[in-house]
């Protein structure tokens, strides 16, 4: 599989039951993501993206590309709704809000990542066409039964007035920005999920300065990284390898690859959205320095060499 793709080349599956309608690309299996998901959804005019859902396990991470509408949001009573706009970064907790988005006039386009995780609390019996949850059970299979068209038949969810954003939805002008430079690594970048409050994964808005790396190349044990190209030009290098990078490439880096990455800016700044897991087990190692990072513990080592004769150091 190729190490990266283009948000363009991925097939467009159009969604549509009731007042819900978009078009879904699965951006994160096309670059060949593992634990983490990408899909950019494109809702149409005033139509709304999903059923009104509260995840169990996944936290979720929307960033917005292009144009406008709303986050509902539901905190177990009632609803609230909150305008969203090109730009913005909103982080679903799991357990903690149900939501989804309706799109204003001109559509909305935005990125959402997630979790991949299995569903254990979930039995499947395909022949009988039910499935456990715990104690209970439901039935499965069936048009009739589909989430989206009971969700359709429900009819549109009630808004009222657009009240004040909450905490969770941040602007990327609203961040805080960090610059750092170096030898060969400059650039800036803004914290978006700690921002808005995520709390099992995070997503960084960076920006490589031209001819410059936007951090060293390294490796990661246990974090899967995915990496979206906003604006600019650049490679990406992968060990010895090289590839050219422009917007709309996504890139995914599934943890123990031993296989080295950084992003490199060409003549223009490089911008791009970095989203990965937090695993406290996560170790990075930076081959060019011999740098290890046990990034649960926050303590940095180098690698002392050692040679051995005859079995003894």
């Amino acid at each position: 599989m190729p190490p990266t793709a283009h948000w363009d080349d991925a097939e467009a599956v159009r969604r549509e039951r009731g007042h819900i309608a978009g078009s879904w690309r699965d951006l994160g299996s096309a670059a060949g993501s593992v634990a983490v998901g990408l899909q950019r959804i494109e809702v149409d005019p005033g139509r709304w993206s999903t059923p009104l859902h509260m995840e169990g396990a996944e936290e979720e991470i929307f960033f917005v590309l292009g144009g406008s509408g709303m986050s509902l949001h539901w905190d177990g009573e009632s609803t609230s709704a909150h305008a969203i706009g090109t730009g913005d970064c909103i982080v679903y907790l799991a357990l903690e809000v149900g939501h989804t988005l309706r799109a204003g006039p001109e559509g909305l386009d935005v990125l959402a990542f997630g979790m991949r995780t299995y569903a254990d609390s979930a039995t499947y019996l395909p022949r009988a066409g039910v499935s456990w949850l715990g104690a209970s059970w439901v039935v499965s299979g069936g048009e009739e039964n589909h989430p989206w068209t009971r969700e359709a038949a429900a009819g549109e969810p009630e808004v009222g007035e657009l009240l004040e954003r909450p905490p969770t939805i941040v602007n990327v002008g609203d961040v805080e920005v960090e610059e750092f430079a170096g030898e060969t690594v400059e650039g800036s970048h803004r914290d978006l999920g700690r921002a808005a409050g995520s709390l099992r994964t995070g997503i960084q808005h960076c920006t490589a300065a031209p001819g410059k790396l936007a951090a060293p190349p390294h490796v990661h044990s246990a974090e899967e990284e995915l990496f979206v190209v906003l604006e600019g030009e650049g490679t990406l290098a992968l060990g010895d390898r090289k590839h050219p990078l422009r917007p709309g490439d996504v890139v995914s880096r599934p943890a123990g690859t031993r296989v080295p990455h950084a992003l490199w800016a060409g003549k223009s700044a490089l911008t791009y959205l970095a989203y990965g897991t937090r695993e406290p087990n996560d170790i990075a190692y930076y081959p060019r320095s011999g740098k290890i990072s046990f990034r649960g513990v926050g303590v940095i080592g180098r690698l002392e060499r050692l040679d051995y004769w005859d079995g003894e150091r």
